[in-house]
């Protein structure tokens, strides 16, 4: 993401939620999410990947922006930064949500990114198997 899109995701976040009520964390959280193609589904390798590296690129070094500012530190969708978007972040401690979105459409999700949403593509800044690593510690730490 450009220096300048990072500045208004920052200013919107300002405006909107310095002072706000939001509390995040909605559930279920009603989606329209487009489906991954059917193959990506039913994909799931997060037995060789490693949730301890998922945690430091979901926490720190996830770029353009650490998967936590939107998502936050609980995984509950009450991130610094969610509070300026429309829909809000994913509340991956939803089970109600959860149990429906395979490690496959995660994986697609954070790859390609999801069109009206805040989710922007890591595709071109995160290889495969950190993607997969963020996926198992996503999974394994708040999707029960």
């Amino acid at each position: 993401m450009k220096k300048t899109m990072v500045m208004t995701i920052l200013t919107l976040f300002t405006f909107f939620a310095v002072g706000s009520a939001y509390a995040g964390g909605k559930c279920p959280q009603p989606r329209k999410t487009k489906a991954a193609p059917a193959n990506v589904v039913k994909m799931d390798k997060t037995a060789k990947a490693d949730a301890a590296k998922g945690k430091a690129i979901y926490d720190k070094t996830a770029k353009p922006m650490a998967c936590k500012m939107c998502h936050g530190a609980k995984g509950d969708g009450a991130g610094k930064l969610g509070a300026a978007l429309k829909p809000k972040p994913r509340n991956f401690a939803c089970a109600e949500t959860m149990k429906s979105i395979s490690a496959g459409q995660m994986f697609h999700v954070i790859k390609k990114g999801s069109k009206g949403t805040g989710m922007v593509a890591h595709g071109k800044t995160l290889k495969d198997d950190q993607i997969w690593d963020v996926v198992k510690y996503i999974r394994s730490t708040w999707v029960k």
